[in-house]
């Protein structure tokens, strides 16, 4: 299925540098594949990046948008305080795009990508008082990683974008108890990987602990610590690596549209 669904798709490539048109594809292509692994909570979520070499412009998607549509056209260029700037006449964003994305691009000049999501099974994760546990091997990924922000009331509010700055504390990953994900990272590639990883973290945890207390097991602390640290040894895996290779053959094979 082909969804072309932006009028003057052209005229956009037209108005932006090759740079910056590799990343709406690439960006696009990130949107379709968590679309298929179940990031699908209708026109919610969104997933941001930085304009390459324009680091107080961001690439969003449109607020009434499904990550299943999304096309390197569709999405909108704005800068880090809502405005729009290409299409110039197009929406200024708000609510989380604004406080959550533009929020902390702005504040962590060091990251590139935000993804925030609510699937259920990371809502269920968030919503357990302790969190992420080590208790897959999905999970020693995070080990030691994941930081936590508290509810309370949605991300709607200015003075929300400081709060969540000061619990990601200079990290990348973040659960929002009662709430859902944030995965932060210096590309499109290592967001989708790292949450695909998180996502299967918390669907292990989660059927883990429908066999109840007392009858699941938790790795020693020992065993978590060498885990997290093949990881964090693998090389270019948790960049994207090959996983993100593979998952531009997906995009391909799901809808070659995404390039549009």
């Amino acid at each position: 299925m082909s969804m072309h669904l932006v009028e003057g798709a052209g005229d956009i490539r037209e108005q932006v540098g090759k740079q910056e048109w590799e990343a709406r594809v690439e960006l696009a292509a990130g949107h379709r594949v968590l679309a298929h692994y179940g990031v699908n909570d209708m026109t919610y979520n969104h997933f941001s990046l930085r304009v390459p070499g324009e680091p107080e412009h961001m690439l969003v998607k449109r607020t009434d948008w499904m990550f299943a549509e999304v096309t390197a056209s569709s999405l909108i260029k704005c800068d880090l305080d809502g405005n729009p700037v290409v299409p110039a006449e197009g929406p200024r964003i708000k609510g989380g795009a604004l406080i959550i994305h533009a929020g902390l691009l702005k504040g962590r000049p060091d990251l590139n990508a935000v993804l925030h999501t609510h699937t259920p099974n990371v809502m269920g994760v968030a919503a357990h008082k302790f969190g992420l546990l080590p208790i897959n091997q999905h999970a020693m990924r995070f080990y030691g990683e994941m930081r936590y922000h508290e509810f309370k009331g949605f991300e709607f509010d200015h003075e929300m974008t400081p709060r969540l700055l000061d619990d990601l504390d200079g990290g990348k990953y973040m659960l929002l108890k009662n709430h859902g994900a944030l995965v932060c990272a210096e590309s499109v590639p290592e967001c989708v990987v790292n949450h695909h990883w998180l996502e299967m973290a918390c669907q292990g945890q989660i059927a883990a602990l429908s066999a109840g207390e007392g009858n699941y097991e938790v790795p020693s602390e020992e065993a978590c610590e060498y885990a997290h640290s093949q990881f964090m040894d693998a090389g270019d895996f948790l960049m994207g690596g090959k996983d993100w290779a593979a998952c531009l053959r997906l995009a391909d094979r799901l809808d070659p549209s995404y390039k549009d």
